[in-house]
């Protein structure tokens, strides 16, 4: 979805297309620039209440958009769906990101600063970001299998932004050798022999009642639901994700 784009000098109305590119917008002080987000955005909760809502991350509300006259829309490669956007960027100007990693989540940080003139908030929520991170050193990594959906199960591979936060968290990802967000069979998950099985809050909401059948199929693993934010958004939310992963890793060694 690569495309060279201009951007407004200090675009004043701004649509969000991505749940943690959102809540980075208003914690650069952007409240009042940000004329629409989508249903998916959540944070911050008080603040969005009143925004217009465009549709989803994968199937907007062209007819919406066109009303709020934005001046400029943010998405993301993976989390839009590129008929959407290629339509947009028709009439709009479009700015997406494609964020694998961490360093490509503090750029991106720092480009949205640098576009939006909000540089030295950015600059101080990617301090605040790498702090956080400086001290995860975790030599030995515990096997562990992380799901995001249930009914097919599907994990993560070993090029998403994911897979480098249980990296960092201190987890050894048991299904590293995959790409993207592999379904994964009852009997693969078996022979995988994870040590530990993180059920992520999102996008499927796992629950307490899912514990007893991921235990059926690996009797001898660690069980424990996790908070999907933590682990997948790659924005300002990431300024919490240090000490969360600090505080899950020591909560798991506790338990093994």
């Amino acid at each position: 979805m690569g495309f060279q784009v201009e951007i407004p000098e200090q675009p004043k109305r701004i649509i969000s297309l991505v749940p943690s590119q959102t809540e980075l917008l208003f914690d650069l002080g952007l409240e009042d620039r940000v004329a629409g987000i989508t249903k998916f955005c959540i944070h911050p909760a008080e603040q969005i209440k009143n925004k217009p809502k465009i549709g989803g991350t994968k199937n907007f509300n062209f007819e919406e958009i066109a009303a709020l006259k934005p001046d400029m829309i943010i998405g993301n490669k993976e989390e839009n769906y590129q008929v959407g956007i290629l339509q947009l960027k028709e009439n709009y100007t479009v700015w997406m990101s494609d964020i694998s990693n961490l360093v490509e989540a503090t750029e991106m940080i720092r480009q949205i600063g640098v576009i939006t003139n909000t540089f030295k908030p950015a600059q101080k929520i990617i301090h605040q970001i790498l702090t956080g991170f400086q001290d995860l050193n975790y030599p030995d990594k515990i096997p562990a299998a992380y799901f995001i959906w249930r009914e097919p199960f599907m994990s993560v591979g070993q090029d998403t932004f994911i897979h480098q936060m249980l990296d960092l968290s201190g987890f050894a990802n048991v299904f590293a050798d995959y790409n993207r967000y592999p379904e994964i069979t009852p009997e693969q998950l078996q022979a995988a022999q994870p040590a530990v099985i993180l059920l992520s809050s999102e996008p499927y909401p796992f629950k307490e009642k899912h514990l007893p059948e991921l235990k059926n199929l690996c009797p001898n693993a660690l069980i424990k639901l996790v908070d999907g934010e933590m682990f997948s958004w790659y924005g300002s939310r990431l300024q919490y994700a240090g000490a969360y992963f600090q505080e899950l890793r020591k909560a798991i060694t506790s338990a093994l």
